[in-house]
């Protein structure tokens, strides 16, 4: 199993104050605060929606690690206790109408920033092209690696179709006195993961608040709705060059050209709303099909 990193959740930058303090605060930031505050707020929203995990996988778990144990220290009766009660616990969840075919035993947030332009990347492949070019691979290496910007969301369950059959055969192995082979099976089990990871595009999160912050100060400050818009646009370059793809039909161009859409409405008559509306649903439905699952075994 790979090795998994827990990030901490940063706070938020906004102090508790009032609703209408609050308001006030998100209309007064800089780009660079409502950049912090997009990324804060995405965190916590990951934190707060992880996968419940499925207590009774974990508990399960426990008891065939202590069967396994057992097992080494050649007590079949015990064994064969922690065996069943391992497969007890898988029970409840296997006689449920809509049993998950994986079972969440943990959940794992990890965040990675690139700070930088989009103008930055270009001259970093551009390097990295040469290196590799000289054949200086460890070089080029050192230098993609902070090419990232995203926050991963990883969900490690075990397969609920080949577990409670593991358990079983390790059981049978005991009763029939094999233990060397029902702590194979056991081990086999217990090494059996599935690891799913959700990746989300920071940029893309930075240009969705930055584009909601513009719709709500674009009547009473041009010039910050403007700023605004500019910085939605140029973290839409980072994304784009940063390699982050979507399988939404709606492409970065189309999503440049609303933007600039949006900015000629609020320099003209300013009556923005449906085209913000329109922005914002593109963006949305871009993001939610970028391509990022992430399996292994």
């Amino acid at each position: 199993m790979k090795k998994l990193l827990l990030s901490a959740i940063a706070a938020s930058l906004l102090v508790s104050t009032s609703g209408i303090a609050k308001e006030q605060a998100a209309k007064d930031a800089t780009v660079k605060q409502v950049n912090q505050i997009a990324i804060s707020n995405a965190k916590e929203d990951a934190k707060n929606n992880q996968v419940q995990l499925v207590q009774e996988a974990i508990e399960s778990l426990k008891y065939a690690q202590s069967a396994v144990i057992d097992l080494e220290h050649n007590d079949a009766k015990k064994a064969k206790e922690d065996i069943e009660k391992a497969i007890g616990k898988l029970e409840v969840i296997m006689a449920a109408k809509d049993a998950p075919k994986l079972l969440p035993i943990n959940n794992v947030i990890r965040v990675q920033e690139f700070v930088g332009t989009a103008e930055d990347v270009e001259k970093t492949v551009k390097t990295v092209k040469s290196l590799l070019d000289d054949g200086k691979v460890q070089e080029a290496r050192a230098l993609m690696l902070p090419l990232v910007s995203e926050i991963d969301i990883t969900v490690v369950s075990l397969p609920l179709a080949s577990y409670p059959d593991a358990l079983k055969l390790a059981a049978k192995y005991v009763h029939d006195g094999k233990l060397d082979k029902a702590k194979e099976v056991l081990y086999i089990a217990l090494s059996t993961f599935t690891e799913v990871t959700q990746i989300v595009p920071i940029p893309l999160l930075e240009s969705t608040d930055l584009i909601a912050a513009a719709s709500r100060v674009a009547k009473e400050d041009k010039e910050r709705a403007l700023k605004y818009l500019d910085a939605a646009s140029d973290a839409l370059d980072v994304a784009e060059k940063l390699g982050y793809v979507s399988e939404s039909e709606t492409t970065y161009k189309m999503l440049h050209e609303k933007i600039e859409e949006v900015k000629k409405e609020i320099k003209g008559k300013n009556k923005a709303e449906k085209l913000f509306e329109s922005l914002a649903e593109k963006l949305k439905e871009f993001k939610s099909k970028i391509i990022s699952g992430k399996e292994s075994k």
